[in-house]
């Protein structure tokens, strides 16, 4: 067995950067910047008025009240073709251009119009509710970076810079195979014998949020022939994902098959739990990840090892991050010479701290355990036993659309 950060690395560095692709604004969302993007425009592109009232020239406040004459009005779009003089004031609104001349903003609260001439109140300094040009950003400016997992503000922001279409890394196609006599699918007539296919639903939509394109090869049975056939539509994949029969049995043919296939193989058994007989490879230069058969061992698994090597095709974050952590909730015994990820649930504790609470069973079958968890606790091979409120490392597994 190899360790989990040596069979990480074997994975990550087996992967190859995706070519680039042109979006438009709307379908941009969840999609990966490949280039840098600067703005086409400064943000507001001239002094605009933050508050409705009149634009003035400050100077002419120096006694309170003071009576100005209202030569015109500004609104957003449209502003004031002449110049604000001396005892002069333009009304304004809410984003409108500031008038040449003037150099504040007197909230209208503090005004009194009659007719063509408005009494001001209060004294207001030179800028005051002026937002200036460029106050956002600055024509020419970078405000979005290659790698960026594209969000809406991200997007709201690429309009605001005059940008309407961006360069993307291309959706990574992740074909994978549930395999075993005993699978059948949801809806499917089931025997006393049989279990649902869960692995390769969930792992078809996690392959989704995370910005990939899932091809569902089906769920190939316990024989090579049916294996040979259903592997044959991985073709233009970038990456093929088994799902089981990459243990040790007798029916465990996956290995058996890619092997004859050409199969390089870089690592078979990770010194983890749940997961070990997790298995790596490349196939005719298209990496293979073979997943195991039991649900929760396929989830983690797939968090551990399929996500970092999206990320990789995608130029997601270059590690260095550090890993994020929680308070235990509960006492645990010295781990074993795997790396243990434990289901877990996260809370806050009365001081706001982040609290991980294991639950009590963890069996690698209890899929409903899987789902209601919100974090795995990762526990170093050989840990000491720990008390509650010991740090401990977390992956979190709640994170927007990001869920296994």
């Amino acid at each position: 067995m190899i360790s989990v950060a040596e069979a990480l690395e074997r994975v990550k560095s087996s992967v190859k950067l995706l070519s680039i692709e042109q979006v438009g604004l709307d379908g941009a969302l969840g999609r990966v910047l490949a280039e840098d993007v600067a703005a086409r425009v400064g943000h507001p592109p001239v002094a605009v008025s933050s508050m409705d009232g009149y634009a003035l020239r400050a100077a002419d406040l120096a006694t309170i009240p003071a009576t100005l004459e209202v030569i015109g009005e500004a609104v957003a779009g449209r502003g004031f073709g002449a110049v604000t003089g001396a005892g002069q004031a333009v009304r304004i609104f809410t984003g409108a251009p500031l008038p040449a001349g003037a150099d504040a903003v007197v909230m209208q609260e503090d005004c009194e119009r009659s007719g063509d001439r408005v009494t001001v109140g209060e004294r207001v300094s030179e800028g005051r509710f002026i937002r200036p040009a460029g106050l956002d950003f600055h024509e020419g400016e970078t405000l979005l970076s290659s790698g960026t997992v594209l969000s809406a503000r991200e997007i709201g922001l690429a309009a605001a810079m005059n940008v309407p279409w961006l360069m993307v890394r291309r959706k990574p196609r992740i074909a994978y195979l549930a395999t075993g006599n005993e699978v059948v699918m949801p809806g499917d007539p089931l025997r006393a014998e049989q279990i649902i296919s869960s692995n390769s639903l969930a792992l078809g939509a996690y392959v989704r949020v995370l910005g990939g394109v899932p091809v569902n090869l089906g769920i190939a049975g316990d024989d090579a022939e049916s294996l040979v056939r259903l592997l044959a539509g991985a073709g233009q994949a970038d990456m093929l994902v088994t799902i089981g029969g990459v243990s040790v049995g007798d029916y465990d043919l996956v290995r058996q098959v890619l092997d004859e296939k050409g199969m390089e193989l870089g690592f078979h058994r990770v010194a983890m739990r749940p997961g070990k007989p997790v298995m790596f490879g490349s196939l005719g230069g298209m990496p293979v990840l073979g997943l195991p058969g039991n649900p929760v061992s396929a989830g983690v698994t797939a968090v551990v090892f399929l996500k970092p090597a999206m990320e990789a095709m995608l130029g997601i974050g270059g590690g260095g991050e550090p890993a994020p952590t929680a308070l235990l909730g509960g006492d645990l015994t010295a781990n074993g010479q795997r790396q243990d990820y434990l289901r877990a649930n996260l809370g806050r504790d009365t001081g706001g701290n982040w609290v991980a609470t294991p639950f009590a069973a963890q069996d690698s079958a209890m899929m409903a355990r899987f789902a209601a968890a919100d974090c795995l606790i990762v526990r170093p091979p050989l840990a000491a036993a720990a008390k509650a409120g010991a740090r401990v490392e977390i992956m979190p597994l709640r994170h927007g659309l990001l869920s296994f």
